[in-house]
C-alpha cells in the first residue's frame, strides 16, 4: 500500500502539473485512481526533470538511476519515487513500459525529429501510450486486444498536445511535426524556427494532426468497454477532456502558433456528465468488433509488454541501451537520425 502522506503530495503535484488528469482521475475508483497518482505523479516528475532542464542528457540519466533504485526495492527518499516503487512492487509492472517512457524522454532530450507520421506515432507510443498501458496494467487488464485500444488512446492524446503545441515548441526549436509534410509545404525547418507564421500549409498540418487523432479516440472507445465497469467513466473522462482540446484548437482555426487552445471547468464538467453517459451505455450496448482492429504497428512492442506478467529481470531494448550510450557520450547534437 501507498504511504497516503507520500500519496497526498502526488496528488498536489497532479493538481498542478496535470489538470486533464486530475480532472478524469475524481471518478476512477480509489483502488485504481490511488496507484494511478502515484505513477502519473513520477511521469510528470520524469517530464518536467526533462522539459525544465538546460542540459537534458544528465537528467534522463538520472532518470535512469531512479527507476533503476526503485525497480530494486530501494527507491530514492522522496514521497514520488517511494509511491512509484510501491506501485511497481503492488501490480508486478512490467519494466519495458516505464523504460518506454523513459526512451520517449532521451528522444527528446536528443532534440530528436520525425520524418514522417509514423516517426511520430512512434514518439507518442512512447510518452503517452506507454502510460496507457500501464493504467490497463493497475486495472488488471492484460487482454491484448484492450490493450491496443488503450495505446490507440495514448496515440491520440500526444497528436493532440503536439498539434495544439507548435507554436511553443517552435520557439524551443523544437519541432514534432513529420518532416515529409514540412517538406511537402515547401517549409524548410530552421527557417519556420526563426519567423513561425500561422500559414495555411502550418494549419493544414494541424489539422492533418487532429484528423488522425480523432480517428483513434474513436476506435480506443472500442477497448474502454473492456475495462472495470467502475473505471470506464474516468477513462471516457480523459478521452473526452483531450478530444475536446483538439476541438478547441478547431476552433481556432487550426492556428496553434500565436494562441494556445485551453478548456474550462464548465466544459470539464460537461465532459464528466458525457462519460458517465457513455458509460452506461457500454453496459447495454455489444461489444464493437473494432475491439479486434490490428495495433498500430508503433505500439505492438508495448502490448506484447502488457499482455506478458513480468519477469522482474532488467529487460532493456536494445533501443534504449543505444539511447543511453549516445546521452552519456555527449553525442547530442548529431543524433537526429537516431532511433527510428
Amino acid at each position: 500500500m501507498i504511504d497516503p502522506k507520500d500519496l497526498a503530495y502526488c496528488e498536489e503535484a497532479i493538481r498542478h502539473g496535470s489538470l486533464s488528469f486530475h480532472a478524469a482521475s475524481k471518478v476512477l475508483p480509489k483502488k485504481v485512481r490511488d496507484p494511478a497518482l502515484a505513477l502519473y505523479a513520477f511521469c510528470r516528475l520524469a517530464d518536467d526533470e526533462v522539459d525544465l532542464q538546460a542540459d537534458k542528457a544528465p537528467a534522463v540519466l538520472a532518470l535512469e538511476e531512479r527507476m533503476d533504485a526503485a525497480y530494486a526495492g530501494r527507491p530514492r527518499n522522496t514521497p514520488m519515487d517511494r509511491a512509484f516503487a510501491q506501485m511497481v512492487e503492488d501490480f508486478n509492472m512490467p519494466r519495458a513500459l516505464p523504460e518506454a517512457l523513459l526512451e520517449g524522454l532521451a528522444w527528446d532530450a536528443m532534440d530528436k525529429r520525425y520524418h514522417s507520421l509514423s516517426d511520430v506515432i512512434s514518439y507518442s507510443a512512447r510518452v503517452a501510450s506507454a502510460v496507457g498501458a500501464m493504467m490497463c496494467v493497475l486495472m488488471k487488464i492484460r487482454e491484448p486486444n484492450a490493450l491496443a485500444r488503450a495505446c490507440d488512446l495514448g496515440v491520440a492524446m500526444q497528436l493532440t498536445n503536439i498539434a495544439r503545441d507548435v507554436g511553443e515548441d517552435a520557439l524551443e526549436r523544437r519541432i514534432y511535426l513529420p518532416l515529409d509534410w514540412m517538406q511537402e509545404a515547401g517549409l524548410e525547418v530552421d527557417a519556420f524556427f526563426d519567423n513561425p507564421r500561422p500559414t495555411k500549409a502550418v494549419r493544414q498540418m494541424v489539422r492533418r494532426l487532429l484528423m488522425e487523432s480523432n480517428r483513434l479516440y474513436y476506435r480506443s472507445e472500442a477497448g474502454i468497454s473492456k475495462l472495470p465497469l467502475g473505471s470506464r467513466t474516468g477513462i471516457y473522462a480523459a478521452r473526452y477532456i483531450y478530444a475536446g482540446i483538439g476541438s478547441e484548437v478547431q476552433a481556432l482555426g487550426y492556428e496553434t502558433i500565436t494562441q494556445r487552445a485551453h478548456t474550462n471547468k464548465l466544459q470539464k464538467l460537461g465532459w464528466l456528465a458525457r462519460s458517465i453517459l457513455s458509460t452506461g451505455v457500454s453496459i447495454a450496448m455489444p461489444q464493437s468488433a473494432v475491439l479486434y482492429a490490428k495495433p498500430l504497428p508503433e505500439v505492438q512492442f508495448l502490448v506484447d509488454a502488457a499482455a506478458e506478467q513480468a519477469s522482474g529481470k532488467r529487460d532493456w531494448s536494445d533501443k534504449i541501451i543505444l539511447a543511453m550510450q549516445q546521452l552519456r557520450e555527449g553525442d547530442i547534437a548529431k543524433n537526429s537520425s537516431l532511433i527510428r
